[in-house]
């Protein structure tokens, strides 16, 4: 069973939607824009409309043809990158500093698509809603959804959401059980020491000296600390001191990222951060402050969801083209605060181009369009099927 033919016939429509919200991007928590433009077309289409959950959110019900009160969530993020776009496409973005490098301008395509096709049809027993998500990228929406009352407000028994994957082949589809997306945490830590003339050092408690060998003693975490069967990445990003080549400064900040598979070793890592600075301020005589922050959940797929989201998958782009053994990535998704609250699966869908995501010459190719709304939509006719 290939694409649906219904979605196929308004993919054109889809196109253009999707050129439309790539062209004018928001970043998170300001789609204002991209929210009022998908409230108008639920509503165009009859699909009850709430809006405002996690500040810029949209939740969409609609209601199939039969009597079941079973409930399953659809969810595609709306936000896109703050960076700078450089393609030559005739609808890159016209704001500075604003692009959708990730292809969140497709996801919520996708579901529009698949809103408008099961509003057609109805063809299901049960109630979907479709969740537009603000802020994925690192900034909380999925948390601030949930906060709102998200799933208090519109109980699910299951939620469903795919990403773009440039990396696989084009229709392609990734899924598997147990935990598929690294958990992250940012960090920033601060060195306070003490200042001097840049040819007087003996005066000083160097902070850039010291923020040197704290980030190579931050190194040795993951290849000293951690068990090298379980996976873990600790990024030192970025470095600041100083403000002219004769003044050692008083202050140095150092930030970054710790990416695991495992809420231990996650704890693990951060307990090591801390005591190797705070044997660092006590060896130079500094102050350094640490602060961690918990961004991203470990996404944790479903055992039977995820078997079937692989099932449909095989009906829409065929076995051939559906990978149940993918490897999991050391990127980060929030929908995994979805999964920690209602079962259910996160799954991708390769497309044409080998430009990587968050690339500023990344390009989402729009014939996923219709392949990842016909998949949503054959996730809700089957697993909410009307009786014979």
């Amino acid at each position: 069973m290939p694409n649906i033919d219904l979605i196929d016939s308004f993919a054109e429509e889809l196109t253009a939607i999707r050129r439309d919200l790539h062209a004018h991007p928001e970043i998170g928590f300001e789609e204002h824009r991209t929210s009022g433009i998908v409230a108008e077309k639920l509503a165009g289409w009859g699909i009850e409309v709430h809006r405002g959950l996690g500040g810029t959110g949209v939740v969409g019900l609609l209601k199939g043809k039969g009597n079941s009160t079973k409930r399953i969530g659809l969810r595609a993020d709306m936000d896109a990158l703050p960076m700078e776009e450089k393609t030559n496409l005739s609808w890159r973005s016209t704001i500075p500093g604003r692009f959708h490098g990730c292809g969140h301008d497709g996801h919520t395509t996708i579901l529009l698509g698949t809103a408008r096709y099961l509003a057609q049809t109805r063809n299901f027993d049960g109630t979907v809603a479709f969740i537009f998500q603000p802020a994925e990228e690192g900034l909380g929406g999925a948390r601030a959804m949930i906060k709102d009352g998200l799933f208090e407000k519109f109980p699910l028994d299951e939620v469903y959401g795919l990403h773009n994957a440039p990396q696989l082949n084009p229709q392609q589809v990734a899924v598997a059980p147990g935990p598929t997306m690294a958990s992250a945490d940012f960090f920033d830590i601060t060195i306070t020491g003490y200042g001097s003339h840049g040819a007087m050092p003996e005066m000083s408690r160097d902070p850039v000296v010291i923020a040197m060998t704290l980030g190579q003693a931050l190194q040795t975490i993951v290849s000293r600390n951690v068990d090298p069967l379980k996976s873990a990445v600790l990024s030192i990003t970025q470095i600041h001191a100083g403000s002219a080549y004769n003044v050692i400064p008083g202050e140095a900040t150092l930030a970054g990222t710790v990416r695991t598979f495992s809420e231990k070793v996650r704890e693990q890592i951060r307990d090591r951060i801390r005591t190797i600075a705070a044997g660092m301020a006590a060896a130079f005589q500094v102050e350094i402050k640490v602060d961690i922050r918990d961004i991203f959940s470990v996404l944790v797929n479903h055992e039977e969801p995820s078997h079937f989201v692989a099932d449909v998958a095989r009906e829409v782009v065929g076995g051939e083209n559906v990978l149940t053994r993918p490897t999991p990535k050391m990127g980060s998704e929030d929908f995994a605060d979805m999964l920690l609250a209602v079962p259910g699966a996160y799954f991708w869908l390769g497309h044409e181009g080998d430009v990587p995501l968050h690339n500023p010459g990344f390009v989402l190719d729009d014939k996923i369009l219709p392949v990842g709304a016909s998949l949503f939509s054959r996730i809700i006719e089957k697993r909410m099927p009307l009786a014979a």
